[in-house]
């Protein structure tokens, strides 16, 4: 490299710095590289930095919502096995993995007995609309209604809404695995009823619909939650054998 050369990179790698593109400034002799050896033009050239500039923003972005959603894992729906579902249909879920839902503030509910993927095809949506721009939060139904419950206690109730209110998707974990008192039921008719046509709500239910009345200790509030949550919902059943169970029966065989 000449002496020229040498100075303006240098020149261009703190304006870059200063300008906050760090990535730039780190990688711009391998982009100019590259610009000589494909004998880019001007314009390629910018394109070139620029896009490269962006994909490493949007994944820093997307990791960082990521870490923001407290997702239990990263799972994909490349990562879910639909043989062992032959009932569940895949186009389904992929037509789901478009984010439409999320688009029209709908809802989806994934219903089904223990161990067959719900939180996994649930968690890989709130994955694909995180790497897509939108915030996502996670939850188990028990942990939004002890900290509301908290928060209601010491008077912060309006403050932790916010926590499930302001999230474009929040996923909302094991519905109907415990019972829950008439107050703890009302915290979560806050909650669905204020994200109504707001926001989306991904949840998954070991429960049937017909059942959510023992699961929210009342009738009428049960149906009031419901009327809000199934107005706009895709509603995927899936009830097929549990994916542990098999993983736990394989074991015990090959011990055997």
């Amino acid at each position: 490299m000449s002496p020229v050369s040498e100075l303006v990179t240098n020149r261009i790698q703190a304006s870059a710095t200063k300008l906050g593109l760090p990535h730039l400034a780190k990688t711009l002799q391998e982009l100019t590289g590259r610009a000589d050896t494909e004998a880019m033009g001007y314009l390629e050239f910018l394109d070139l930095v620029l896009e490269e500039e962006l994909a490493v923003r949007d994944e820093r972005r997307f990791r960082a919502g990521l870490r923001l959603s407290k997702l239990p894992h990263h799972k994909t729906l490349d990562d879910y096995d639909f043989s062992f579902q032959p009932d569940l249909d895949p186009r389904k879920v992929r037509d789901l993995a478009t984010l439409a839902f999320v688009q029209a503030k709908a809802n989806v509910a994934f219903l089904g007995p223990p161990g067959v993927g719900k939180t996994h095809i649930a968690v890989a949506l709130a994955v694909a609309a995180c790497r897509a721009g939108f915030t996502v939060y996670f939850t188990t139904l028990d942990d939004m209604v002890r900290h509301l419950t908290a928060a209601d206690a010491i008077g912060r109730l309006a403050r932790k809404l916010q926590t499930y209110l302001r999230p474009t998707v929040l996923v909302i974990d094991e519905v109907g695995y415990q019972p829950l008192e008439r107050p703890e039921a009302n915290l979560v008719f806050q909650v669905i009823s204020k994200r109504y046509e707001k926001g989306s709500t991904l949840l998954t239910s070991n429960k049937g619909f017909g059942e959510w009345g023992q699961v929210f200790g009342d009738e009428v509030l049960a149906t009031a939650i419901l009327d809000r949550l199934l107005h706009h919902c895709d509603v995927v059943p899936i009830n097929g054998p549990s994916y542990r169970l098999k993983n736990r029966l394989t074991a015990i065989d090959n011990v055997a």
